[in-house]
């Protein structure tokens, strides 16, 4: 059977601000929770008009502070942005406050451009190829075994379960030596996902975290009462990653009638290769979408995302996938 979890990036829509985006973060991830999501992530990304989760730890003491069941965590922290130490005792606390409901998802990318990269770390000497060394020590931090000479707290002992993301073969192998749990960028960056996830699940080494390979993979899910409808609600998301791709980043706009339509060559070609994981459409269209998926990669865990201007419409479709993956279980 495949879990399911949902992926947020606390999108500010166009007209809106950060203040009501945070409040529509918490009221998706109840909807989540009720829905029978397994975890609800936010992810770390700097100077994007229409992300609200840069400060991610906050986040998610945001939204665990209004669930109560749900687990909370970061898909991910951008680790080569932070001392290990900051984050061993910010997921401490989260852990302290919220026992046995915090995630931990790491990434080495910066979540941001070579500027926004300085300003947050004041130099570039850090370099994200240190990532390996960085995740060890973190470990260590919440294993509390002395081996850094430094103790985390909040922070030592500290039950955070930690992920390597990853939309390379780099992560797969790092996830795979650490004997750690692999989550698969395959919602915007679906080029390596069959190699990754195939050296993953060959090389992984069993360790104190997990005894087996455990793969999430990441999945667009646009879900409304008819195919129509759930193509003009994805338009949003779609304009949204036209926008970053040609280098103009904007809040998330409203949808727009036949917008694949009017795109020209340039557009369609990175919708299509951008949007290959994704269902959009009824329950009935999602459904064949989803359980292909599945069946293709072997999934334990999708973590399902897709934007949508209207949050009302967005908590439709998150319940809605929810319905599906239970129905998609039940056939199993």
């Amino acid at each position: 059977m495949t879990a399911y979890s949902l992926l947020d990036l606390v999108p500010i829509v166009q007209g809106g601000d950060a203040a009501t985006a945070l409040a529509d973060a918490a009221d998706l991830a109840r909807t989540a929770e009720d829905a029978g999501y397994t975890r609800y992530w936010v992810a770390e990304h700097h100077g994007m008009p229409g992300i609200a989760s840069a400060a991610t730890s906050v986040v998610i003491g945001h939204v665990a502070g209004k669930t109560s069941r749900i687990r909370v965590g970061a898909g991910g922290i951008m680790l080569p942005n932070h001392a290990p130490l900051v984050i061993a005792e910010q997921f401490g606390t989260l852990a302290a406050l919220y026992p046995g409901r915090i995630d931990l998802g790491l990434g080495r990318a910066p979540g941001s451009d070579q500027r926004v990269a300085r300003a947050l770390r004041r130099t570039l000497d850090s370099d994200a190829n240190a990532f390996p060394q960085d995740v060890v020590e973190l470990q260590s931090y919440f294993a509390d075994d002395g081996r850094t000479g430094i103790r985390a707290v909040p922070g030592g002992g500290a039950e955070v379960p930690i992920w390597i993301l990853g939309s390379s073969l780099f992560g797969a192998q790092l996830a795979a030596a650490l004997g750690l749990p692999y989550a698969f960028a395959s919602h915007f960056a679906p080029g390596a996902l069959d190699q990754a996830i195939a050296i993953y699940r060959r090389d992984f080494k069993p360790s104190a975290q997990l005894e087996k390979p455990h793969v999430m993979l990441g999945f667009n899910v646009f879900a409304a009462e008819s195919d129509e409808e759930a193509e003009y609600l994805a338009s949003s998301q779609q304009q949204a990653f036209v926008a970053i791709r040609t280098g103009q980043p904007v809040q998330l706009p409203p949808p727009v009638e036949g917008y694949r339509e009017k795109l020209g060559a340039q557009g369609s070609a990175i919708l299509d290769h951008v949007l290959e994981c994704s269902a959009v459409g009824s329950p009935d269209t999602v459904a064949r979408q989803i359980a292909a998926f599945v069946e293709r990669t072997g999934a334990d865990e999708l973590m399902l995302t897709g934007a949508m201007y209207d949050p009302a419409a967005r908590r439709r479709s998150v319940a809605m996938a929810g319905d599906i993956m239970q129905g998609l279980k039940v056939a199993a």
